[in-house]
C-alpha cells in the first residue's frame, strides 16, 4: 500500500548572494531557474510524487532558516498540505549543521514528511542515508563559515581602501553612478545640510531648525529617500509622514561624513550563525579622512561641535540664542556668567552675573548689563579685526618673503636634524650584525634591535617627506598658515554683533567688572607669532 501512495510534494529552491559569488559555473548551476528545472525533470518519471506547490527564497542566506519561502512551506506542512520536500541538494535546504539536522532527521520523520535532495542522492523514504546526511550538513556548515570569513575579509579590505559598503547613503550623499562604493554629494540634499549648519552657526537650536525645515516643506531624510525611490523601513516612525525633529537635526550636525570622513565597521555580528548586531569598540572602527568630497568645511564643523557643547537656551519668543551665550565667564573665579531678566519700574533689563555668586557659592556678582557687554565686545572685536587686517596688508606689501624665509629656515633646520638622525640609525643598524658575530648581542637581541632601528628610520623618513611637502607649499603660496586672516576679513565691515561673528572669531570673554572686560580671540597664538615676526 505504501508503494501506491502519492506524495503531495513541495519544490523548495534558494539562492543567496554568497552562492552567486562563488564562480560563474557554480552560480549558473545553483540559479533559481536551474534548480526548478532539475526538480521537475526528476519527478517526471516518479508517479508517486506530485508537485503541488513551489517555494522560493531568492537572496536569502543558508546559514539561518528565517526565510519567507521556507516559513510558508513549514506552515503548509503543519496544515497537512505537504508531505514531501524536494530540493536540488542539501545546501539549498540550508547550510546550518544543527538546524538542518533537526528538520531532516527529527521533525520531518516524526510527522511523516519525505525529504529528497536530488544531487546528493538522498531520499529519506529509502532510509539508507542516515549516516551521510550529518556529514554533508557539517560540510555545508563549514562552507558557510568559510564564505562568511571571506566576505568579512573582503568588506574589511574595502573599508580600509575607502570604499563605502553601506546599503544606504547618509542624507546629503548619493552613490556614484560609475562606482557604487563611492559617495558623491546629492545636489539637493547637500544644500539642505549646508543650510542646517548655517542656521546652527547663526544661533538657532536644533528644534528651531527642525521647525523651520518643516515650515518650508523640506522633506525629512526618510521621506526624501522615499521620494527618490529608495525604500526604507523606519520602526520608529510614529506619524503618517515622517517630519524633521531635533534628534534628526542633531544627527546631521554631529556627523563628520559631511567633512569627507568615512567611518565604517561600527557594528558587526558575532559569527555567521548569529545575525544580531553588536557594537564594536571605537578603536576597531575604520576611519578615513578626506575620503570623499566634503559639503561642510572643517572649520564650520568644528565651530558647530563647540556650539553643541555650550549651555545655550533659546530666549522666550526668540528662535536663536543671544550673540554672547555660553562664552562669558567670571574674570575672578572662572565660572560661567548667567543671564538674568528683570523688570524695574515697568522697564525690562537683561544682565549677566557670576553663576557661583547666583548659587551662593562665593565670589561677587560681577554684574554687567547685556547691552553694555555687547557694546564693549563689538568695539574690541572691531579694533582687533582692524589690527589683523593691518598685518595682512603688511604681508601683501612684503610679498610674504621674510616670513617665507623664516619658515623655510625653520623647516631646513628640522630637515637637517632628521637626516642626521636617519644616518645615525642606519649606522647603528648596520653595525648590529658585527656585534652579534662578536657576541656583544644575542641573535634574539639582534632581531629585536634591528626591527626597532628599522621602525625609527621609517618614521623619520616619513616625517622628512612631510617637511619637504610643507616647504613646497610655502614656496608655492599654498600654505594654510595665514588662512586665519581670511576669517577676520569676512567680518571687516561688522557694525552689529551677531552670533556667527562671535563663534568664528571669539574664544571666550572674561568679565571682571562692568568697565573691565577681556576678550580672548581665536587664533591668538597665530596673531602673536605674526605680530612678533612683523615687528609690531
Amino acid at each position: 500500500m505504501d508503494n501506491q501512495k502519492v506524495y503531495q510534494a513541495a519544490m523548495y529552491v534558494r539562492l543567496s548572494k554568497e552562492d552567486a559569488d562563488v564562480g560563474s559555473l557554480k552560480a549558473e548551476s545553483d540559479s533559481i531557474a536551474n534548480q526548478k528545472s532539475l526538480i521537475r525533470n526528476f519527478v517526471k518519471d516518479k508517479p508517486d510524487i506530485q508537485i503541488i506547490k513551489e517555494y522560493e527564497d531568492d537572496g536569502y542566506t543558508g546559514s539561518g532558516f528565517d526565510r519567507p519561502g521556507f516559513s510558508a512551506m513549514l506552515d503548509d506542512i503543519r496544515r497537512g498540505i505537504i508531505d514531501c520536500v524536494i530540493v536540488k541538494d542539501l545546501s539549498r535546504f540550508g547550510r546550518e549543521y544543527i538546524d538542518s539536522g533537526k528538520y531532516i532527521e527529527r521533525l520531518f520523520p516524526s510527522i511523516g514528511v519525505r525529504f529528497i535532495a536530488i544531487t546528493d542522492n538522498i531520499d529519506r523514504k529509502k532510509g539508507d542515508d542516515d549516516i551521510v546526511i550529518p556529514f554533508k550538513n557539517l560540510m555545508n556548515d563549514a562552507y558557510c563559515r568559510d564564505i562568511s570569513i571571506k566576505i568579512r575579509s573582503t568588506l574589511e579590505a574595502k573599508r580600509k581602501n575607502g570604499k563605502y559598503i553601506g546599503a544606504f547613503t547618509p542624507y546629503g550623499y548619493l552613490k556614484d553612478k560609475n562606482d557604487k562604493n563611492r559617495l558623491v554629494p546629492d545636489p539637493y540634499a547637500s544644500n539642505v545640510v549646508r543650510d542646517i549648519f548655517r542656521m546652527k552657526l547663526n544661533g538657532m537650536s536644533q528644534k528651531c531648525i527642525a521647525d523651520h525645515l518643516n515650515e518650508q516643506g523640506i522633506l525629512s531624510p526618510l521621506e526624501y529617500k522615499h521620494s527618490i525611490g529608495i525604500k526604507l523601513q523606519d520602526n520608529f516612525k510614529s506619524h503618517e509622514k515622517a517630519m524633521w525633529d531635533a534628534v534628526s537635526v542633531k544627527r546631521i550636525l554631529e556627523n563628520d561624513v559631511y567633512i569627507g570622513v568615512l567611518t565604517q565597521g561600527k557594528r558587526t555580528t558575532p559569527n555567521h550563525k548569529v545575525k544580531k548586531l553588536v557594537e564594536r569598540p571605537s578603536e576597531e572602527w575604520t576611519r578615513l579622512e578626506d575620503n570623499h568630497e566634503a559639503v561642510i568645511s572643517k572649520r564650520d564643523f568644528t565651530l558647530v561641535q563647540k556650539l553643541m557643547q555650550l549651555d545655550t537656551r533659546i530666549p522666550l519668543g526668540k528662535d536663536s540664542v543671544y550673540p554672547l551665550a555660553g562664552i562669558c565667564f567670571c574674570g575672578t573665579c572662572g565660572a560661567q556668567m548667567n543671564k538674568y531678566d528683570t523688570i524695574v519700574g515697568g522697564k525690562g533689563y537683561t544682565y549677566y552675573i557670576c553663576s557661583n555668586y547666583a548659587a551662593r557659592r562665593g565670589c561677587t556678582a560681577h554684574r554687567i548689563s547685556k547691552d553694555k557687554l555687547e557694546d564693549l565686545t563689538l568695539k574690541l572685536l572691531q579694533e582687533h579685526i582692524a589690527s589683523v587686517l593691518d598685518m595682512g596688508r603688511i604681508l601683501d606689501f612684503a610679498k610674504d618673503v621674510p616670513f617665507k624665509d623664516m619658515e623655510v629656515k625653520r623647516l631646513s633646520d628640522r630637515r637637517e636634524h632628521l637626516e642626521n638622525d636617519i644616518g645615525k640609525m642606519k649606522d647603528l643598524r648596520d653595525n648590529l650584525y658585527e656585534d652579534m658575530k662578536e657576541g656583544i648581542v644575542s641573535k634574539n637581541e639582534y632581531i629585536e634591535l634591528r626591527q626597532k632601528f628599522a621602525k625609527r628610520i621609517s618614521d623619520s623618513e616619513h616625517e622628512l617627506l612631510m617637511v619637504d611637502k610643507e616647504v613646497e607649499n610655502i614656496l608655492s603660496d599654498n600654505s594654510e598658515k595665514y588662512k586665519w586672516i581670511d576669517y577676520f576679513m569676512e567680518h571687516k565691515d561688522i557694525t552689529e554683533l551677531n552670533r556667527l561673528a562671535v563663534v568664528q572669531l571669539i574664544d571666550k570673554i572674561m568679565v571682571y567688572d562692568k568697565n573691565n572686560v577681556e576678550v580672548v580671540f581665536n587664533f591668538d597664538d597665530c596673531y602673536q607669532e605674526l605680530a612678533q615676526a612683523a615687528g609690531v
